[in-house]
């Protein structure tokens, strides 16, 4: 071997590090693996916290989502001389467009039309139910359930047909519908395909029998303008879309639409979501704290008993920042296997505990990746004392020791 070739003297790359670090570790099985436990209860600790509370606040959003916080409806507003304003036919397919509504639809009242449950019924006996079309995904913007039969089908433009609110059904006497159950409805047979189940966020439209858009117009003489829209607005620009509504609606004349403030529900889920992050804010850096100060004490306690160790390779050559640096990935590999398994406990914890209370199962990514990255920070900046202590032993007084 030429000179050229031989390896540099002193010279100790990041896989002798990492072996060393290793065998340090396998040489104290049992204080590593109670130093490494009490990182983990930390870690799993933040991470069961975390994991818990975003299931809850899941669980909490989902049933505010039902109860519309981005919910926004707008309806005719008045002109100067106190006239009502109709909305343009194309409302929804306006507000559709918009990037921050996630989906919108209307109804719009055919007025003077009487919906009885047979052609024998007395004319004043309507039961004040009303005849309402539907624009838009209604369903999927109010959320709305059937309690039987089926939305709307492919046979709606051809032949009318009926979906009626749970009063309406009520009122006139069907529970169920089948494929032959019919109504009178201004003058004509029309087909039920369904009743819906009370509507929670639009409780005026129990009362209506609902009709699709696509027959209205020829059927029962719907002059296209919708009397009320239901917009799902951005969650996080619920307020920004309540001030665009009006002017995206009706260019032309934005005060001739009155739209709704957003539901009370948004700033209590708000006020919610910034209470939970102080909370995990706190327990986390509780968590990591303690964790630092458990891998401090090891490594410290782990130097004075290698004091001959350090002697020995310091008397066959080893410089300071060999040993330093040996100490430190000690550290880090210490911290990262306390982590690791802090994650597992506190997610399986998190899971096993949001499955038993029905939640979901909510474990953010940035929990996990944050655990882990300020388990090992904390391990550096806990382990550099250590590894600087050990670095800076004289080899005469560790021998001497051993």
């Amino acid at each position: 071997m030429s000179r050229g070739d031989a390896p540099r003297a002193g010279r100790v790359t990041g896989g002798d590090l990492l072996r060393l670090g290793f065998f340090g570790l396998r040489t104290r099985p049992t204080r590593v693996v109670l130093s490494a436990l009490g990182i983990a209860i930390g870690i799993a600790a933040m991470i069961a916290v975390v994991g818990i509370s975003s299931s809850s606040q899941a669980s909490l959003a989902r049933v505010l989502d039902g109860l519309g916080t981005n919910l926004l409806q707008a309806t005719p507003g008045q002109d100067y001389s106190g006239e009502s304003v109709p909305l343009p036919e194309d409302a929804v397919a306006m507000l559709d467009r918009r990037d921050d509504v996630e989906a919108a639809a209307g109804v719009g009242r055919v007025a003077d039309r009487k919906v009885y449950r047979t052609d024998r019924v007395p004319a004043a006996a309507s039961g004040g139910i009303a005849l309402d079309v539907v624009m838009g995904d209604l369903p999927g913007v109010l959320r709305a359930e059937l309690a039987s039969g089926r939305w709307f089908g492919a046979a709606a433009d051809e032949h009318p047909q009926v979906v009626l609110g749970a009063t309406a059904a009520a009122t006139l006497g069907l529970d169920d519908v089948d494929g032959d159950t019919r109504i009178w409805v201004d003058g004509r047979w029309v087909a039920v395909v369904g009743v819906l189940r009370p509507l929670a966020l639009a409780p005026g439209l129990d009362s209506s029998a609902l009709v699709p858009a696509a027959s209205a117009d020829r059927e029962f003489g719907f002059d296209g303008h919708p009397t009320q829209l239901f917009a799902r607005a951005d969650p996080q620009a619920v307020t920004a879309v309540r001030d665009l509504i009006a002017p995206a609606v009706n260019p032309v004349d934005p005060a001739g639409v009155t739209v709704s403030r957003p539901s009370d529900a948004l700033a209590a889920q708000q006020a919610t979501e910034a209470s939970f992050t102080g909370l995990l804010l706190g327990i986390g850096g509780v968590a990591l704290l303690v964790g630092g100060i458990g891998v401090a004490n090891t490594m410290v306690i782990t130097v004075l008993e290698r004091r001959a160790e350090v002697g020995v390779r310091r008397a066959l050559g080893a410089r300071r920042r060999h040993i330093r640096d040996q100490f430190l990935v000690e550290s880090l590999l210490l911290s990262l296997l306390g982590g690791a398994a802090g994650v597992v406990i506190g997610a399986g914890v998190t899971a096993v505990f949001a499955v038993s209370q029905g939640w979901p199962v909510t474990i953010p990514t940035w929990a996990v990746g944050g655990g882990l990255g300020a388990t090992v920070l904390i391990g550096g900046v806990s382990g550099l004392y250590p590894a600087s202590r050990a670095a800076h032993i004289p080899p005469t007084s560790a021998l001497a020791a051993a």
